[in-house]
């Protein structure tokens, strides 16, 4: 009997980790926890019996065996993908299909899209927040909102603003800044010991989350400050869902880059208007 294969799941977080060199980035991009890729990523290492990346504290760097296997899988996945396509249904034209990470989804797009659809009736959404990345191409994605540094998510597209950090915490109790537990997300490059050097010493983190949008959530939810993207947390301050708990921000290494297929028109209406929501004060 043949030996069975190493399950799909595990080269899909495998060739996002070594293409974005970010397990969290991995994890925005198909719809998982960071700590999901980082287990699946061990998981086809032990399978296969080599270390496909060096693991370091502020980032990942590939193997000689990583660098091998990584585009063998990505052109595997990319015939996966398009046999897929073949049997994708919808007609083309008016449905406007949208990739972005959850968090976009969650805190961005999905608290405004009821105008979306208000002005612009004629055009159909598909809204894909746990898409593998090979589904990037403009057949198949015809707005594409990435995470990740500028270097990882390439050329051609263009930063979403505001992209500062700030803190957020719930309205509710009302506790000091300093008496709260800190929420950090992980896997990103500036957090809160970088935070603390700017703007004064802070107690160290006691919960984690893998993503903005979830530590935003658990913000809301009165479960601590979290510090998070600016742009994320926008509708959450605004509705009042969170208040900044400290009027002090700091500098984003990552954030998110918006890159539409020009030659759509119903893509370029949709980066207009989501460019009038982020400019919206």
């Amino acid at each position: 009997m043949s030996k069975s294969l190493p399950p799909l799941t595990w080269f899909r977080s495998f060739e996002a980790a070594a293409r974005t060199l970010s397990f969290t980035a991995a994890a925005e991009e198909i719809g998982l926890t960071q700590s999901a890729v980082s287990q699946q990523v061990k998981s086809l290492e032990m399978r296969l019996g080599v270390d496909l990346f060096v693991r370091r504290t502020r980032g990942l760097a590939l193997t000689d065996a990583g660098r091998k296997l990584l585009p063998e899988v990505g052109s595997a996945l990319e015939m996966l993908s398009g046999a897929a396509a073949r049997f994708d249904i919808g007609a083309a034209g008016d449905l406007l299909t949208v990739a972005t990470s959850v968090s976009i989804a969650q805190w961005v797009i999905a608290p405004n899209l009821a105008a979306f659809k208000t002005q612009n009736p004629q055009i159909r959404l598909r809204i894909l927040s746990a898409i593998w990345p090979d589904d990037f191409h403009a057949s198949r994605a015809d707005v594409q909102i990435r995470f990740g540094s500028e270097k990882q998510v390439g050329a051609g597209s263009q930063r979403l603003l505001p992209d500062h950090l700030i803190a957020v915490k719930s309205p509710s109790p009302e506790t000091d800044f300093e008496s709260c537990p800190l929420i950090e997300t992980v896997g990103t490059s500036n957090g809160w010991a970088t935070w603390g050097e700017a703007n004064g010493p802070v107690q160290e983190p006691t919960v984690f989350a893998d993503t903005y949008g979830m530590a935003l959530q658990l913000a809301v939810h009165g479960n601590g400050v979290a510090l998070v993207s600016e742009l994320v947390a926008k509708h959450a301050v605004t509705s009042g869902l969170v208040v900044q708990a400290h009027p002090g921000q700091i500098e984003s290494k990552e954030g998110y880059f918006l890159s539409i297929n020009e030659e759509l028109p119903a893509a370029c209406v949709f980066r207009d208007w989501l460019r009038t929501q982020l400019a919206a004060g």
